[in-house]
């Protein structure tokens, strides 16, 4: 069983799921409003939260990022805006998943255990040590040659996503599936201004790279200097 908070201002919609998801076993507590929601997370530390986008007080991607700013508590957002760019910016913002409205109590239920899986999986993460990066999953945290790296939520997944496969070449598909969610496509762009970012905050360029190489028309490997190989 699973301690749920549901953040949704449909008085409505709030009833039905969270008298759905208590039949399926969770425990739920819910909030109309962003602060309210704040307010229970801070106080019930529940193990996930179901966060709505169109909050009355506060929009609910910024309350993402005020949460993300204290706390790893998984949350899936509920949006009825299904577009890439939409989903592409929740996720960038901290979310572990999301769900488009409209959507079944059985289909959220699935979501929130399958985050729950995937947290449980990764507990106790190793720490990733590739050339000078030390890239800590259990703290989110990276440092080259022992200089903390100021990463956004998704820069930090893609560049461990690469260290655990450290030495191949992952696609971009592959990246926009695993790291993005995008199991049905999305757009290539997305990738190369992430991994842009990336080189920026490595200190590299595409001309110049150290750890980050584009292999053209294949995808991204992530290598230490003395490992890269020919580019």
């Amino acid at each position: 069983m699973a301690q749920v908070l549901l953040v949704e201002d449909d008085s409505a919609l709030r009833t039905s799921l969270s008298r759905g998801l208590s039949e399926r076993g969770h425990a739920v507590t819910s909030a109309g409003t962003a602060m309210d929601g704040l307010n229970l997370i801070v106080s019930g530390k529940p193990d996930l939260v179901v966060l709505d986008i169109g909050l009355p007080d506060l929009d609910g991607r910024e309350m993402l990022r005020m949460l993300r700013a204290a706390s790893r508590v998984p949350v899936i957002v509920g949006t009825a805006r299904g577009g890439e760019d939409e989903i592409v910016t929740v996720l960038d913002a901290g979310a572990d998943d999301y769900v488009v409205k409209p959507f079944s109590v059985g289909q959220l239920d699935a979501r929130i255990r399958a985050v729950l899986r995937r947290g449980g999986e990764q507990s106790r993460p190793e720490v990733l040590v590739v050339g000078g990066l030390r890239i800590d999953p259990a703290a989110r945290s990276a440092a080259l040659d022992g200089s903390r790296l100021d990463l956004n939520p998704k820069e930090f997944d893609m560049l461990h996503y690469l260290a655990v496969r450290a030495g191949q070449v992952v696609s971009k598909r592959e990246l926009l599936t695993e790291v993005w969610q995008l199991p049905y496509g999305g757009a290539d762009k997305t990738v190369d201004v992430h991994v842009s970012w990336l080189r920026r905050k490595l200190g590299e360029t595409a001309r110049e790279a150290r750890y980050l190489h584009t292999v053209r028309g294949v995808g991204v490997r992530l290598a230490a200097p003395d490992e890269s190989g020919a580019r």
